[in-house]
């Protein structure tokens, strides 16, 4: 019978996280997770790892980079719930991150009742906002929906 203060094995943790085991050993080799080898080298994760596996999947669900994730994390303990203060910190940078992805989107949704959302890749279609394929002078990609604004139509 196992005691809720032993480790876990990368089964049980993929099993209560709800991720692959391929997963945790990708969080573990860029550092956002640890485990503790046995002396037969399988890995043995502290049960605290399963907030620490929430934390990353939220981040991630809120448009956070793994880069981004792990920054946060070391911010915070990993052997235990972080305290009012340290959630608190992490909180206003990510309140910071879905207020910026929230302008973004209304952005988006602003510039899709043009057209097809002038990015403008569609030259043969958009004359009017993307004459002479100026966008491209701009950089790669969709330009309008990156944020650049369009030309007045003429």
């Amino acid at each position: 019978m196992t005691s809720p203060h032993d480790p876990l094995t990368i089964g049980e943790l993929a099993a209560r996280s709800g991720l692959a085991t391929s997963a945790l050993r990708y969080y573990e080799e860029l550092g956002l997770i640890r485990a503790a080898r046995t002396a037969g080298r399988q890995r043995r994760y502290p049960r605290a790892t399963l907030r620490r596996v929430a934390f990353i999947r939220a981040a991630r669900q809120v448009g956070l980079s793994l880069d981004e994730a792990r920054e946060a994390l070391s911010r915070l303990p990993e052997d235990r719930a972080p305290n009012a203060t340290q959630w608190n910190a992490v909180a206003t940078t990510w309140t910071d991150r879905i207020d910026q992805q929230i302008a973004d989107l209304e952005r988006l949704k602003r510039r899709l009742t043009g057209c097809i959302g002038c990015g403008c890749l569609s030259l043969r279609k958009c004359a009017l906002y993307n004459p002479g394929d100026g966008a491209a002078e701009r950089g790669t990609g969709a330009r309008y929906l990156l944020g650049d604004e369009p030309p007045s139509a003429p």
